[in-house]
């Protein structure tokens, strides 16, 4: 048995008619204008962003979107990039080899590391670093050297190329 059956159906035809002719109008109002569809913008279109700089006497903050551009691009194009792909793409970005640390991209046996480090010790006395995971995933950080002055605790390897 119906809970309502001791509403008079008065009341009843009347409510589900308004129920019904409610839920037809919020199908109609999802945002179209005049039967075309309708143009939205996001914000990522509506602020047009500028391509990060490289500022040269700048500290690690200044210079972190530009750092991230610089490998993310290298990393789109070669998701395996290797130490020597992501230290030359700093180099040639602008930042000083000689403040560069990298983890090598080989284990001891040859096998290809899951993981590489790269790093800038920067003017401020602060540390980029980057690193390149996985099918080219990609995470970064601004930090302070650790206690030997160097800003990596993993094994880094000679950069002499």
């Amino acid at each position: 048995m119906s809970r309502f059956k001791n509403f008079p159906r008065a009341v009843l035809l009347p409510t589900s008619a308004l129920l019904f002719a409610s839920v037809a109008l919020v199908g109609c109002t999802s945002g179209a204008t005049n039967g075309g569809p309708v143009e939205t913008t996001t914000a990522a279109e509506a602020t047009p962003t500028q391509a990060p700089e490289f500022v040269p006497d700048g500290g690690a903050e200044a210079n972190h979107a530009y750092f991230d551009a610089t490998l993310k691009q290298v990393l789109s194009a070669n998701p395996g990039a290797g130490s020597k792909d992501l230290v030359n793409a700093l180099v040639d970005a602008g930042f000083d080899k000689s403040k560069m640390e990298v983890t090598s991209d080989k284990t001891p046996i040859g096998l290809d590391t899951t993981f590489v480090i790269v790093s800038v010790h920067m003017p401020d006395n602060m540390c980029l670093l980057g690193e390149r995971g996985p099918d080219g995933r990609y995470a970064s950080l601004v930090s302070k050297p650790i206690s030997s002055g160097k800003c990596q605790l993993a094994k880094s390897i000679e950069i002499d190329w």
